[in-house]
Parts: structure tokens; C-alpha cells; sequence
């Protein structure tokens, strides 16, 4: 049995990313549906500038935080008037939907491959999406052991709290876990604030230095290896 019997997950851009709905012409289609104008091009540098107002100080999970934050990518892509949070709010209940997601390709064979060779997975996320029925939808049945979520459990990575939630529910002591994520401040924080060993998982190759003491990845399909190192 490995050291490391316990490996939990991010969800968002960790194991799923978001579909056309949540892409720049997503935005623009339900603006317009309000009479708001917005410019596609402006997109992805008004996420960025919106992504410190997601970084709150309490760390408690508020529906209000989130909507003033896509509210404000509405913003800075050019869109104003009186609908704005309107178009927020309905994003932000979309965004609770699975269908709107796609599983990255090197998640089942991963997934599979740990649970085959004994390692206990769980899942601790942000989001107010329903974990319960992540697994059927995704085809991802039986691999998924215990499941966290913000909204449900109260705080927010990288609060302690949320960690110590699922690792309890795991049975585990934070030494005998991992924690994969895409995020420095709110998985590989939040992990080695819990005790946990982070795992950084950078798809893009375009992250800020994690420390010294933090593993990166660029495919999940390099986890089994960096794991094999604690056997």
C-alpha cells in the first residue's frame, strides 16, 4: 500500500473545463438576449481582472461573491446598464450545471488507474455544483470515495476547514494525502496549510512558481509516476 493511500482533487480545470456556455460567445450571446453589449475580444483579460474579487478575506462561500465576479468580467468585456448582474445571475446558475462542462481527456484512464492500484480518491472543490452526481454524469462510477464542496461545507479553499472536512470523511491523517489542483493559492495553499502534499497541475505550462516543496505536473497522466515515488 502507498504512503500516500488518500489523493484528492480540484474540479474545475482539474479534472473539467467549461464549454461554449461559459466562453467568451457564451457571454456575449446572453448579454445580447438584455440588449448588453460586450466585445469577445476582451475576455480573457477580463477574467484575470476579475479573479482577485473570488479571493475573499473571510473565505467563507457567498452566492453574492460570485455573481459580482462575473458580473464584473461582463464589465470590463464592455457591457453596462441595469440587466449586468441579471446576465451574472444566470451564468452563475449555469454554472452549477454539469452539461455545460467537458471532462478532460486524460481524466478516466488516471482516475481508473489510481483506484485500481488501491489509492482512495475524493474531490474537494469550489464550486456550487453538485458533487453527488458528478460521477454518473461524467461515467466516472465508484472512483470517487468522498466529496467537498464550498457551498455545502461553508468555506472556501484554501480555508483549512474544508480540507480537514474531507479528510476526515476519508479517514485519513493529512500526511497520507495528496492534493492535485490547477491553483496556487487555493489548492496548493490550502493543502500545505492542512498538512497535505500539493500537487500542482499546470495544463497551460504558464503558472506562477509554486515553492520549492511542490511537485507540477502538466498532464494528470503523469500522477501515477510522482505517487509510484512514495511506495
Amino acid at each position: 500500500m502507498a504512503r500516500t493511500p488518500a489523493v484528492f482533487f480540484d474540479v474545475d480545470f482539474t479534472l473539467i473545463h467549461p464549454g461554449r456556455r461559459f466562453q467568451a460567445e457564451g457571454y456575449q450571446a446572453n448579454c445580447a438576449q438584455f440588449g448588453i453589449t460586450v466585445e469577445c475580444e476582451r475576455f480573457e483579460a477580463a477574467v484575470a481582472g476579475a479573479a482577485h474579487l473570488l479571493d475573499s478575506e473571510d473565505q467563507l462561500y457567498e452566492d453574492r461573491l460570485f455573481v459580482r465576479y462575473t458580473a464584473r468580467i461582463i464589465e470590463l468585456m464592455g457591457g453596462a446598464g441595469p440587466h449586468v448582474e441579471t446576465v451574472a445571475r444566470e451564468i452563475y446558475r449555469d454554472w452549477a450545471e454539469h452539461r455545460h462542462f467537458d471532462l478532460y481527456d486524460d481524466v478516466p484512464e488516471t482516475l481508473r488507474e489510481l483506484k485500481a492500484r488501491g489509492f482512495r480518491l475524493g474531490l474537494i472543490s469550489n464550486s456550487h455544483r453538485p458533487l453527488v452526481s458528478f460521477q454518473s454524469h461524467f461515467e466516472l462510477d465508484g472512483l470517487i470515495s468522498v466529496a467537498v464542496s464550498s457551498s455545502e461545507h461553508g468555506f472556501m479553499k484554501p480555508h483549512p476547514s474544508i480540507f480537514r472536512a474531507a479528510l476526515e470523511l476519508m479517514g485519513v491523517r493529512p500526511e497520507e494525502a495528496a492534493m492535485v489542483g490547477d491553483s496556487v493559492p487555493h489548492d496548493v495553499a490550502g493543502a500545505q496549510q492542512a498538512g497535505m502534499r500539493p500537487i500542482l497541475l499546470a495544463r497551460s505550462g504558464a503558472l506562477p512558481a509554486p515553492g520549492p516543496d511542490v511537485i507540477v505536473i502538466q498532464s494528470l497522466m503523469d500522477l501515477p509516476a510522482v505517487l509510484d515515488r512514495d511506495e
